[in-house]
């Protein structure tokens, strides 16, 4: 009987998240403040009554996500108590702050150099992702690896939902073969860039240096990265899936399953949204789910 705490990524963010902890919150609001002032602009102001269209920008949404959820955890307090842990793609910084390995000023200015990496890559090559609905995994890696252009896996998200990434008309081209092939649905999503593929590579060197020079604690449990769906513990390795995930695909399902081999009953979400609430329910349906925000 062991408890999960996950933490969303990219794409759940919306309008007024966060708010309620501030107006409710000493502790929260002192923490908004403080990244107020590490990022150089009121970021709570583009959160709690700013546009979607801002949220959008991957400079803003990174930082917003990360700062809901992991004030989030940090108000809990003694309720906090984790076996495990896991982040989907941008949400691994979450998990890593609200577990110890990070301090949460490190992770702040870690997870705005990876959103400002990442949309200076998309800017420089212009790339795209997809969703592929209900044709499996090893299918949708053939018809990836069948086209010229770049086209990855890039999100494991559950049995039947993978989003693919890649150059605008290698998606375009995967799009059309992935529905000859029955899937029914091939989706391209309306994001910034080819993420989780090698076109962000630019992106992981530029990230690299500065979690390099980031000082990473032992997490008070195992932390399963998207890179390797393993519980990590050693600060060492858990820096080098770090860089690594920037151009590796986020493998959420095998991680979920690998956490429920090893014991976790019940998983929580912590942070905007319901997005992986619904996808471990459909990688596992005998576990509980539930979510704060």
């Amino acid at each position: 009987m062991k408890k999960a705490y996950v933490f969303p990524g990219q794409g759940a963010q919306f309008v007024g998240m966060g708010k309620d902890l501030y107006e409710t919150s000493e502790h929260a609001k002192e923490m908004f403040e403080k990244a107020n002032e590490i990022l150089g602009f009121r970021i709570t102001d583009l959160m709690f009554s700013g546009n979607d269209e801002d949220l959008k920008q991957t400079k803003v949404t990174q930082p917003a996500i990360f700062l809901h959820s992991v004030i989030l955890a940090k108000t809990l307090g003694d309720e906090f108590k984790p076996d495990m842990t896991a982040g989907h793609s941008l949400g691994e910084f979450s998990a890593l702050v609200a577990v110890g390995a990070l301090s949460f000023e490190d992770g702040l200015k870690l997870v705005y150099a990876r959103a400002l990496a990442m949309q200076k890559a998309c800017e420089a090559n212009p790339s795209t992702m997809a969703a592929i609905i209900a044709l499996p995994d090893d299918r949708v890696e053939e018809i990836c690896d069948s086209i010229d252009d770049v086209v990855v896996p890039a999100n494991y998200n559950c049995p039947g939902q993978i989003v693919i990434s890649g150059t605008m008309s290698g998606i375009e081209k995967a799009c059309e073969l992935m529905k000859e092939a029955g899937a029914k649905r091939a989706l391209p999503l309306k994001v910034g860039g080819a993420f989780h593929s090698p076109l962000m590579e630019p992106a992981r060197v530029e990230l690299s240096e500065a979690i390099e020079s980031t000082n990473f604690s032992t997490p008070v449990c195992p932390v399963y990265q998207n890179v390797t769906t393993k519980g990590e513990t050693d600060p060492e390795v858990i820096k080098k899936n770090l860089i690594a995930q920037l151009t590796s695909p986020v493998k959420w399902t095998q991680s979920v399953q690998n956490m429920i081999a090893e014991g976790a009953t019940e998983f929580v979400e912590l942070g905007p949204g319901s997005v992986l609430q619904g996808l471990i329910s459909k990688i596992d349906k005998s576990v509980t789910v539930s979510g704060k925000q």
